[in-house]
């Protein structure tokens, strides 16, 4: 699983970075977090609005930071 947070690296970003983590450890999953700070690459992923969350090249989160248990659910689904 590789997990893409797309964001200039603001308070926002950082902070759903370590909510995904944090997800990720609750359900003792393993994947690959990798930050997306490149504005072109971005909006290769169609996203105008940050922090944003892909999953498996899936956007699933725009524009929004969230928690950790809201991750979860994504993750589970």
């Amino acid at each position: 699983m590789i997990i893409k947070i797309l964001g200039s690296g603001c308070k926002k970003c950082v902070t759903l970075t370590e909510n995904t983590q944090a997800a990720l450890r609750d359900l003792g999953l393993t994947a690959e977090v990798v930050k997306v700070t490149d504005f072109a690459a971005i909006a290769a992923h169609g996203v105008m609005s940050t922090p944003a969350l892909v999953i498996d090249d899936k956007v699933v989160s725009v524009g929004k930071v969230l928690s950790s248990a809201e991750v979860a659910a994504l993750l589970k689904a």
